[in-house]
């Protein structure tokens, strides 16, 4: 019970709600360090979960036609330090549809190693939102690595985004591939707020690989202090029809280091590909708008920050 309690605190500080826990319509699952603290499965939607030495090993089916109205609630967490390595496998029959609300919180401890491993594959028509929210406290040390290979079918679309603006990122290590067929939607988006020495790499990629496929990938990235950000989108169009975009916008401030590399390979002559990278500091006229109603420096560094990140 005392695992249980310190997670859900960390829980709700990273925007968690326990109603969500309780209603037993909701599926969840709850993980602290290698521990499953709570699971809940609903009609349509399985979880087959075993606890490893180092996390979690997951299997997760939404059934063929299946559309949960609720959204399935992940929460991730170490109150003790050490590794976590989560391993999911995630299928989604035909013309399924869910959603997750996953909180990665990792809130008082350093020397916390996150991994995830995970194989995603969306069958025709089926629809997969996955939005990852992560909580660190200002402790140094914590290293995070998800990893995402997706395979998304005939008119299936996929959705991910990731979350990482409270607390200290650590070494964040992001690597999406997501590969699209006939039709079919893939976007990503990641929003990142680096400070002291952290470093921060983020490397996504979408192969427009069927007809008529559409993608957008969407970076933003704030970095303070000592931070480093090193940031690759890439998309190819190879299908008539594909059409696909990169965005990325990384803001620099003190000291810190920030490189964006966008990426864009046709080999189609049907396909389309576009891309745009900004680097630069905060804007000075906004600046001056907030020193004007009274706020400090800082404090009006970090209200532009985060209406960037929102």
């Amino acid at each position: 019970m005392s695992e249980l309690g310190g997670l859900l605190r960390a829980y709700r500080e990273a925007g968690g709600e326990d109603a969500a826990l309780a209603d037993r319509a909701t599926a969840h699952l709850m993980l602290e360090g290698n521990r499953i603290v709570s699971m809940r499965e609903v009609e349509g939607f399985a979880c087959a979960a075993r606890e490893t030495p180092e996390g979690l090993d997951a299997s997760i089916r939404v059934a063929e036609g299946v559309r949960l109205e609720k959204p399935v609630h992940l929460c991730f967490g170490m109150l003790h330090g050490g590794l976590q390595h989560i391993v999911l496998d995630v299928r989604f029959g035909r013309g399924a549809r869910a959603s997750f609300l996953a909180h990665c919180v990792f809130p008082d401890i350093s020397g916390v190693g996150h991994v995830m491993d995970a194989e995603i594959g969306l069958e025709e028509g089926a629809e997969m939102r996955y939005s990852e929210v992560h909580f660190h406290g200002e402790h140094e040390g914590a290293e995070v690595r998800p990893t995402a290979r997706v395979q998304v079918g005939p008119r299936a679309r996929y959705f991910t985004d990731f979350s990482l603006t409270r607390g200290r990122v650590g070494d964040l290590r992001i690597d999406y591939v997501a590969d699209a067929r006939e039709s079919a939607v893939v976007e990503m988006t990641a929003r990142v707020f680096g400070r002291g020495r952290d470093r921060i790499s983020i490397d996504e990629k979408v192969v427009l690989s069927g007809a008529d496929a559409r993608s957008l990938i969407k970076t933003r990235v704030a970095l303070k202090d000592e931070a480093r950000g090193d940031i690759t989108g890439a998309t190819e169009g190879n299908a008539q029809g594909a059409r696909g975009h990169v965005d990325c916008m990384e803001i620099v401030r003190d000291r810190a280091v920030a490189r964006a590399v966008p990426i864009v390979n046709v080999s189609h002559p049907g396909a389309k590909v576009t891309h745009e990278a900004a680097i630069g500091s905060v804007d000075q006229r906004q600046l001056e708008t907030l020193l004007a109603h009274g706020l400090t420096p800082e404090e009006a560094v970090d209200v532009i920050v985060r209406g960037v990140l929102r």
